[in-house]
């Protein structure tokens, strides 16, 4: 899919402040104002200096033009606009190629179950319903490995929550974890960080919730999901 739109810039970023802006000097020399859509800590993913990329809006109601969406940080690419990982799992899925999600039909997306929304419905002719929940995977702590979350998160622990609960109801249900950072190769909950949202995980995996990570490959301004990657519960076991 093609992650970059409009007229998009290449820039050097200056800093990010009140979580949702960020200040970058344009190729041309011109200082712009960009939108950071990022609500996490971005750990290990961003510093003065760095090079970046941007999207381009025309909406005139938008309070910025300019979209952050990659950053170049110590030799790697990082997605950090954490909704792209939906839109390239939806690329994924439509095209066919989401491994171990094969012979699906109709992907609905942000579909109502109990009291959430996740993030798609696969509909299998032969088998029952299967509800998917992905997160966005950007923290490298080291040696490869790939963090979640990088902030507790009480809407994470909901959403393992409600695919345990469809399991219970007899729909298949997944987690996928997006990793939209080139220099990781696998993904471990972050105990240190979030030890309930460890537990929780691996509560779901022991009620049949299937975990699976992806990593995304960039080509700018294009990118798509590339391979699958390691998940280990254990996150002991990977450092």
């Amino acid at each position: 899919m093609k992650l970059l739109a409009g007229r998009w810039q290449v820039g050097t970023l200056l800093r990010r402040y009140q979580r949702f802006l960020a200040d970058v000097r344009l190729q041309g020399g011109e200082i712009i104002t960009a939108h950071c859509p990022n609500t996490g800590a971005m750990t290990n993913c961003w510093a003065p200096g760095d090079q970046v990329y941007l999207s381009e809006s025309n909406d005139p109601k938008r309070r910025t033009r300019f979209t952050l969406e990659i950053v170049c940080h110590q030799g790697h690419r990082i997605g950090i606009h954490s909704r792209r990982a939906n839109d390239l799992v939806a690329d994924a899925l439509n095209q066919g190629r989401l491994e171990g999600f094969e012979g699906h039909g109709d992907v609905v997306r942000e579909h109502r179950f109990l009291d959430s929304r996740v993030d798609f419905q696969l509909m299998y002719p032969q088998d029952n319903a299967m509800l998917i929940e992905v997160k966005s995977v950007t923290y490298l702590k080291s040696k490869g490995l790939g963090l979640f979350p990088d902030a507790p998160s009480a809407r994470g622990l909901k959403h393992l929550s409600a695919l345990i609960s469809a399991k219970a109801q007899g729909l298949q249900a997944a987690l996928v974890f997006c990793v939209q950072h080139s220099g990781i190769h696998r993904v471990a909950p972050a105990l240190d960080i979030d030890p309930a949202y460890g537990a929780r995980l691996a509560e779901a995996q022991a009620q049949g919730v299937l975990i699976k990570a992806f990593k995304v490959g960039f080509r700018l301004p294009y990118a798509a999901i590339s391979k699958p990657l390691p998940v280990c519960l254990d996150q002991g076991g990977l450092l």
